[in-house]
């Protein structure tokens, strides 16, 4: 090959004429095409056409001479497929390679550079002979039908595929059922992605390079969100899924087997029990239940009772599912995997089957009920001046919200009221703890609840019967943790280590309310459980114990086993396999506990998003990572401490404006930012 000479190359376009303008090595630099595009190439990429006849200098491009090729000529002079037919009749049992001039004896009236071009041109695009290196084979019967078809399968396929990504393309609901095994493959892939609960939802998620060219074609940024919107609108990704409670204990429901048990021991609820002869019958007791107007399972009520001496006894029920369902049994061990129920904001998913949980477990208005019961009498300073501890028979007289228990403790009917007293005495015993150093820090909280595929928000204020309830858990807490220090018995004991506050000096200098309450929860150390008996720093007692909640807390139920273990005579467990029983609950809690926190931020997320054109007033309540600009603030609004990026100066309990830089529940990303404002507390 030589400077000047005609040569065939492949460029993006398509096959192009080009003339050699130099050699340097294995590359050749080139002019290509009528425009004469100079580019280099590899010398094995050229095919030779003619070469540059004898005697004529370098042309400088195809139009001059000696060439003199135009587009209008060359088309005229291209073969026709029948003329490449003809030539692949001819070569019948010829199977060796023949040079493009011998080609182009067959095909074309006369050998020039003019037809030798044409003939190359015409040699791209035909089935019928081989090409490469500027010279030809013609195809055996056998493999221009195998090519045939391996094209039409290949026409087929691409067809097919376009139509795929067509379709993916409108982004409408689709049904898997349809779809090819390729299809439903890419898919499965995509939701795998999706599904995963570590997946960056802004950085590349790892896709194969098959999926990568897809999210091409479709547009699709290959990033987690953009993933998830994309199956969202085939229908195919419920967008408020929680990733992190796949494959946990309360992502399938019961069993049916467990169901059929819990149906069948609810149906016999009414008939005699072991121990109940023994129960205490308080049926005629004015108890009542105080919840939310959406709660199922009523594990609590509260009774007022004046003794023969004019004395006032608090009484606190708290439901017995131990009478139903034995220890060791398929409900129990259930139970015990899940170790509490499953607080959503779509709804609770319960520790314990509906038909038992909502049924004869719960403490339910005008029903004879089983309990285990409280009862205590209180000094003057809200001490404890007797207790009693007894399993019990109730009938509950009202149901109340805790709206409903607020009015009748505000208004304090003269032939109703029992709220009020309580609240007087249980009011007193809150001070009592507050003196032995308990912190009290109550203040309105938000929460989001799901309505449809829609965020609410709902703030809980600590009114009175709140308050009320919330001290009545508490003191029975501290009864059972008091009879189970004097009797030696293992329970499981939640204290907190003593911590190390900030000065009453500094405290003092900071505003009351959420940013002084934020400097004392910095301060606080984590709860702990277990059988040793310690104190609670900031419940300001020497011993506590969950006991209230046994339908929704595994641990509350162990409580009441060992409770009755003492009461019968029976042997309890020992601080050694209560230890035990404890540790196992412990993974199923704290997976439980991030699953409602992973649950709340995503609907908050979607809250957000619903209300990113919105401003809310912020006080900031301590500085998080001041080198980033995190901050946590308080929106009195919301009742809810962010995270906020705030870039300027300032400090505890300074006013912020916050805003909405960023969110997409689909990403899995919250940004607020805050700017200083006029506002102080």
């Amino acid at each position: 090959m030589h400077c000047g000479d005609l040569v065939g190359v492949h460029a993006r376009s398509g096959p192009r004429l080009a003339l050699v303008t130099g050699i340097q090595g294995s590359k050749a630099s080139l002019l290509i095409g009528f425009e004469a595009k100079s580019e280099r190439l590899p010398l094995r990429d050229l095919e030779p056409i003619h070469p540059l006849p004898a005697g004529c200098s370098e042309a400088g491009s195809l139009g001059a001479s000696p060439w003199r090729l135009s587009p209008e000529a060359l088309q005229a002079a291209v073969p026709s497929r029948r003329d490449l037919a003809a030539a692949w009749l001819l070569l019948e049992g010829q199977d060796e390679w023949i040079e493009l001039a011998e080609l182009v004896s067959l095909l074309s009236p006369q050998d020039d550079p003019l037809h030798r071009a044409a003939c190359w041109l015409a040699l791209q695009d035909q089935d019928l002979f081989r090409c490469k290196q500027g010279r030809s084979q013609r195809r055996a019967l056998a493999d221009l039908h195998q090519l045939r078809r391996e094209r039409r399968h290949g026409a087929l396929q691409h067809q097919r595929h376009q139509a795929w990504i067509a379709l993916l393309r409108r982004r409408q609901p689709l049904g898997r059922a349809g779809l090819g095994v390729e299809q439903n493959a890419q898919l499965q892939a995509l939701l795998e992605l999706a599904a995963s609960p570590h997946g960056s939802s802004a950085g590349d998620p790892g896709l194969s390079p098959p999926l990568r060219v897809l999210l091409q074609e479709l547009s699709c940024p290959p990033q987690l969100a953009e993933i998830r919107r994309l199956l969202a609108d085939l229908g195919l990704w419920d967008r408020h899924q929680l990733r992190c409670l796949a494959g946990t204990a309360w992502s399938t429901g019961f069993d049916p087997a467990l169901e059929a048990e819990a149906a069948a021991l609810a149906a016999r609820a009414e008939e005699v029990w072991p121990g109940d002869e023994a129960r205490l019958d308080l049926t005629e007791q004015r108890s009542v239940t105080i919840d939310d107007a959406d709660t199922r399972e009523v594990d609590d009520a509260l009774a007022l009772e004046r003794d023969s001496e004019g004395r006032l006894w608090i009484w606190i029920h708290v439901a017995d599912p131990d009478r139903l369902v034995a220890a060791g049994s398929p409900l129990d061990l259930e139970a015990r995997r899940r170790a509490s129920s499953l607080y959503l904001a779509a709804g609770s998913v319960p520790m314990f089957p509906v038909a038992l949980a909502e049924g004869p477990m719960s403490l339910t208005q005008g029903r004879r009920c089983a309990a285990w019961s409280v009862a205590v009498r209180l000094e003057a300073d809200g001490a404890i001046a007797e207790r009693r501890v007894q399993r019990s028979w109730i009938r509950p007289i009202y149901r109340l919200s805790y709206g409903d228990a607020d009015e009748l403790i505000e208004y304090a009917p003269p032939q109703d009221d029992d709220l009020e007293r309580l609240h007087g005495l249980l009011l007193t015993r809150r001070r009592w703890r507050e003196a032995r150093g308990a912190l009290l820090m109550d203040q309105p909280e938000g929460r989001f609840r799901r309505v449809d595929d829609r965020a609410e928000l709902e703030v809980v204020e600590p009114s009175a019967s709140r308050l009320m309830v919330a001290e009545a858990m508490i003191l029975a807490g501290a009864v059972v943790a008091e009879l189970g220090r004097e009797r030696d018995l293992a329970l499981p004991f939640r204290s907190q280590p003593t911590c190390e506050l900030p000065p009453a000096a500094e405290l003092d200098a900071l505003p009351p309310g959420p940013v002084r309450h934020a400097a004392l929860r910095k301060g606080l150390s984590r709860g702990l459980t277990s059988p040793q008996v310690a104190p609670h720093f900031s419940l300001g007692l020497e011993a506590y114990v969950q006991a209230t909640s046994p339908i929704r807390r595994y641990g509350d139920l162990l409580t009441q086993r060992q409770l009755l273990a003492l009461l019968s005579g029976t042997p309890p467990l020992g601080a050694e396999e209560l230890g035990l029983e404890l540790e196992a609950l412990e993974p199923a809690l704290r997976q439980g506990i991030q699953i409602s926190r992973e649950d709340q931020r995503h609907w908050q997320q979607v809250w957000f998003a619903e209300h990113r054109r919105d401003r809310w007033d912020g006080l900031v309540l301590r500085w998080l990572r001041p080198q980033d600009g995190l901050a946590l603030v308080r929106l009195d609004a919301l009742a809810m401490d962010l995270v906020v990026v705030v870039r300027e100066s300032c400090g505890p309990g300074d006013g912020v404006q916050v805003s909405v830089q960023e969110a997409d529940p689909d990403g899995d990303v919250l940004r607020l930012v805050g700017h200083r404002s006029a506002r102080q507390p």
